[in-house]
């Protein structure tokens, strides 16, 4: 759920308490979210017998403190004064051709409109965050909108005067588009990028015709055009800045560095180092390796399969079937610090590490979230004492894992406030699914968990974690109680006497239908538990609060006071929610119905 921007107007949409209503109440996100927490999990375990799963305790993230403008110098300034125009860069021309349309605004159609300015917001943002992660990564950045406004141009010039203009400018810089070409000649492709195929002049001529030519009756063209070349000089001054960078005054950097060398775990173990970005990744293996730091390698999207399997067991290979002496014997050389972009945030064993850096952030939580969990996973004992027999020097820092956070320094706030816009999107994603710890970019934040997550990280059971282990009780102190359960009809109603005075209420239990293989089927559907407060007059849906209504006893008696025709006036009530509700939100169709398991009245 995200905040967008355009030309300086408020947010297009924010409203975290609503997006925690609709989550809450979202079937598909009852359906197919499932959050465990480590209490969750350990209790289970002893409850079965079995040992109990190591976690290593996290301790609160560690914040790494930059200066941009140490990093940049006065590319800094003059990037501020860019995106403080009157049409700041990125307004115009190929991602937002409306902003231009000459017709009336009734004609605009209100959904692409939108969509174009959500296209604006998210490409200003996206080229400052590769500003803020590397000077290799805004170089590529501005290397790529330089052609892009190349192309756009040639496809749309149309005067003789508007091809001298741009044939002056390619003139003026050829030296610029020629370095351009030979740094990254994909940008440049056309086919099947054949290399062999035709001359390389003809192939660049094709590549800046293969943009979309708009109707000069429609759109103000020649504006356009001024304001691209004007984007142009500007991504030229850029570049004149770029070439002054050396990379021994980039502040970032150096404090990447001195804590590779100077932290004792940072230092000797093994570290992972996550960008946003390929050439990020590609800036730091290069420096990390010109520095004399061991052991470095780099992986991206652009690393194969098989190639990636590799590389991970070389860096974790205690986790992964392998040893220390192993890959010595395979001719393998063992990764200490590997440098990653996302592509290994989510669903690998990378435990051989218990140091993290992200040297920048990902906007997305989770996506924080699923880095910090490469590392910070369940140890597996056998595979413990291995390693520290392998590497008895790294015993003391495997007793808990800790993560650097390179956060956004203040200079990039007037531009962009990404600290702030990771934290609102954390905020929301704390009260709707719950984030363990509460402690995600600093070691202040204090994420608190509206749902059965108000648990700390290690220890204090949740609300529905000791609801879940109540019911796993009761199977235990009666071995038969679930196959009774399983023969029992459906339907069936019972009563009691609730001990709070004025209580009167009716309990459902429902099978809800779901879609699998392609069929609206009841069995092995979701259950969906539903409390009518007669006395208060509101429908109660959470499980932890309904518990405290029908929680009893075999020796509770049964108690019915309400007339049959009453009851069911409030049985058609509640399916007519539940249709109105979860089937419409699925789209169900109109025989796709719920089956009633259970009901209780409560006076």
């Amino acid at each position: 759920m995200g905040i967008l921007w355009a030309h300086g107007e408020a947010p297009l949409f924010t409203d975290s308490e609503e997006a925690k209503k609709i989550l809450a109440a979202d079937p598909w996100v009852s359906a197919l979210i499932v959050q465990r927490s480590r209490a969750f999990v350990k209790a289970k375990q002893e409850k079965a017998g079995i040992p109990v799963t190591a976690f290593p305790p996290r301790q609160p993230p560690r914040r790494a403190e930059y200066s941009l403008r140490k990093v940049y110098g006065r590319l800094l300034e003059i990037l501020e004064l860019a995106f403080a125009k009157g049409t700041p860069l990125f307004t115009p021309p190929m991602y937002y051709p409306l902003y231009y349309y000459k017709g009336s605004s009734k004609d605009i159609d209100a959904g692409d409109k939108n969509r174009q300015e959500a296209v604006v917001a998210l490409i200003r943002t996206g080229f400052l965050k590769r500003f803020e992660s590397s000077v290799e990564a805004f170089r590529g950045s501005c290397e790529r909108l330089l052609v892009k406004l190349l192309g756009w141009a040639t496809a749309n010039v149309q005067t003789d005067e508007e091809r001298q203009n741009l044939a002056d400018w390619r003139e003026t810089h050829i030296k610029l588009v020629e370095a351009i070409k030979a740094h990254q000649p994909d940008l440049f492709a056309v086919g099947d990028g054949d290399e062999d195929e035709g001359d390389d002049d003809v192939a660049e001529d094709e590549f800046m015709q293969s943009f979309e030519k708009l109707k000069r009756e429609e759109y103000d063209v020649a504006c356009m055009l001024t304001e691209t070349f004007e984007d142009l000089d500007q991504l030229v001054e850029f570049f004149a800045e770029l070439d002054k960078f050396d990379h021994r005054n980039d502040d970032k950097l150096k404090k990447l560095l001195k804590l590779l060398k100077e932290d004792p775990a940072l230092s000797t173990g093994k570290v992972l180092i996550f960008t946003e970005f390929a050439d990020t990744a590609d800036y730091l293996l290069e420096r990390l390796t010109a520095a004399k730091i061991t052991g470095v390698e780099r992986i991206d999207s652009r690393t194969s399969g098989r190639n990636r399997l590799a590389v991970i067991r070389r860096f974790s290979p205690y986790y992964n079937n392998s040893t220390s002496p192993k890959l010595e014997e395979a001719g393998e050389t063992e990764i200490r610090v590997l440098i990653s972009t996302d592509v290994l945030s989510e669903g690998l064993n990378l435990q051989d590490a218990a140091r993290l850096i992200n040297y920048d952030l990902h906007w997305n939580p989770v996506r924080l979230m699923q880095r910090i969990g490469r590392v910070d996973r369940r140890r597996n004992p056998e595979i413990e004492k291995a390693l520290a027999a392998d590497h008895p020097d790294q015993i003391e820092t495997r007793k808990s894992i800790i993560f650097h956070n390179f956060l956004p320094p203040a200079e990039l706030n007037e531009l962009l406030s990404l600290y702030n816009k990771v934290t609102r999107k954390t905020l929301r994603i704390s009260k709707a699914l719950g984030i363990e710890g509460k402690k995600l970019l600093q070691e202040d934040d204090d994420y608190q968990d509206l749902q059965h997550f108000n648990e700390s990280y290690e220890g204090k059971k949740s609300a529905m974690v000791l609801l879940e282990l109540e019911c796993d009780d009761l199977f235990k102190a009666d071995p038969d109680l679930k196959e009774r359960l399983g023969n029992m009809p459906l339907r069936l109603f019972s009563g009691k006497v609730h001990p709070t005075l004025g209580t009167r209420a009716v309990f459902f239990c429902y099978r809800l239908p779901a879609l699998k293989e392609g069929e609206w089927t009841t069995p092995g559907g979701p259950c969906r538990w539903i409390l009518m407060d007669l006395a208060g007059g509101a429908m109660l849906d959470e499980p932890t609060q309904i518990a405290q209504f029908i929680r009893c006893i075999p020796l509770t008696p049964r108690v019915t006071v309400i007339d049959p025709p009453s009851l069911a006036d409030l049985r058609k009530t509640v399916e007519s929610h539940i249709k109105n509700t979860y089937l419409k939100s699925l789209q169900a169709p109109l025989d796709a119905r719920p089956v009633l398991l259970a009901w209780m009245e409560l006076n």
